[in-house]
């Protein structure tokens, strides 16, 4: 069975040609090249084929499913208010304290 080059999920080379041209402008360079292409590929492909299951779900009618998979995915990252909050409900103070700073957090704009 012969398969036809570029695959469907392979991403295109104005892409890839920004991903290298990001690592070349990055002042500090945690990883070499390939390993970064790789590793952003790998993302984009990941991100390709959920984009596609959730078109499916919603096709199909299943709205609320597809919204369930794309936060159990890819979930966002806590604001710095709920990172605060949560490290208020770690830090063990007494409760006198704790609600006074939980109301002066719950206070802030996100």
């Amino acid at each position: 069975m012969t398969q036809d080059y570029p695959h469907p999920i392979t991403p295109p080379p104005e892409l890839v040609a920004r991903w290298k041209d990001y690592w070349f402008d990055a002042k500090i360079k945690h990883i070499n090249l390939e390993d970064y292409i790789l590793a952003q590929a790998a993302q984009w492909g990941a991100d390709q084929e959920l984009e596609s299951s959730i078109e499916l779900l919603k096709a199909d009618g299943y709205k609320a499913l597809a919204r369930d998979l794309r936060a159990a995915r890819r979930p966002k990252p806590l604001t710095v208010k709920e990172q605060a909050i949560a490290v208020l409900e770690d830090a063990g103070v007494n409760a006198a304290h704790y609600n006074i700073l939980l109301r002066a957090l719950e206070a802030l704009n996100d």
